[in-house]
């Protein structure tokens, strides 16, 4: 185990060395520059902003710059905010973010684990049909259009939370419902689907005739095999909604760094740009580790690669 997460790590490192060069040398072949009403500023001003920003340097310059500061933790100085770092608007964003992201992801994966345990253990009955409707339209229907309606209805219509903007718990209620949507119904499908296969397999009928309850049967033999597959989808899902949602921050105006990156791309603040790329993948690629070793822990029958630890 231990050689294997060494690899795994080593892996990582290459890996995001290659979406930084990759990111970078892309951001060079973007039309347009990050200066702000660029037509009405002469040439020595633009030649001042320029120089301060390094951009007059040749790219290979500038990356071998970039990649220096990249290995110190340092991203850069942001093009919208005056001598602001990449780093200090991330860590005002990102926490924000996450918050957000944590609550949708633990309330969503819940109550989707329940409803599917349950549609799996009553299969065919009016609890499974409604479980197998609510997670069609709950992975067909786009958040933004669950927010639209949860903004109408809880905010303006019943007045019962804030419209939008960001500070005490109730701010999050509705954003939090409307990214949790998604992950509740994709949890109810993989449960219920899983479940139904886990309990058919030969071992639980065993367990059956052995005489061994059906609670115990369905928690201690049944759901244990059925993580599995939901794990493989969560990960990466937990990265998307913990590194900010681009609409739903935008649309209950939250300060988080997805909508920090939509003002960045509008604008080509590229450093911002580059960390918060970067960022994204760092999570991806950990998680997809992490993912990895709850195999072997949540299924001891599963071996990674190295074998024996």
């Amino acid at each position: 185990m231990t050689k294997y997460i060494i690899q795994r790590l080593v892996y990582l490192l290459i890996t995001m060395w290659l979406i930084a060069t990759f990111s970078f040398f892309l951001m060079k072949t973007l039309p347009g520059t990050p200066l702000t009403m660029e037509d009405k500023l002469s040439e020595s001003q633009k030649e001042i902003i320029l120089e301060k920003y390094g951009l007059n340097d040749p790219v290979p310059v500038q990356y071998a710059k970039y990649l220096g500061g990249l290995v110190q933790g340092d991203l850069g100085i942001s093009f919208q905010y005056d001598n602001r770092s990449v780093v200090s608007i991330m860590e005002d964003r990102v926490p924000v973010s996450a918050q957000l992201g944590l609550q949708s992801l633990i309330i969503g994966t819940i109550l989707g684990m329940l409803l599917g345990l349950i549609a799996a253990i009553y299969p065919n009955s009016p609890i499974d049909y409604s479980s197998t409707i609510f997670a069609v339209l709950g992975i067909s229907i786009p958040s933004f259009i669950f927010a639209g309606l949860l903004q109408y209805y809880f905010a303006v219509k019943l007045d019962w939370f804030p419209v939008a903007f960001w500070g005490e718990f109730k701010h999050t209620v509705l954003p939090t419902i409307s990214l949790a949507i998604f992950p509740l119904a994709i949890a109810a499908r993989f449960m219920r689907t899983e479940m139904l296969e886990v309990m058919g397999s030969d071992y639980i009928v065993t367990a059956r005739a052995k005489g061994i309850s059906n609670a115990t049967v369905v928690f201690k033999h049944g759901l244990r095999n059925a993580l599995i597959p939901l794990i493989t989808v969560l990960g990466p899902m937990a990265v998307g909604l913990m590194t900010g949602s681009l609409v739903i921050e935008n649309i209950f105006a939250i300060p988080g760094i997805g909508e920090q990156f939509v003002k960045s791309i509008m604008i080509n603040d590229f450093p911002v740009i580059m960390g918060t790329t970067l960022m994204f993948s760092f999570f991806f690629i950990l998680i997809i580790l992490v993912v990895d070793i709850l195999y072997g822990v949540i299924d001891p029958r599963i071996r990674l690669a190295g074998g024996k630890d």
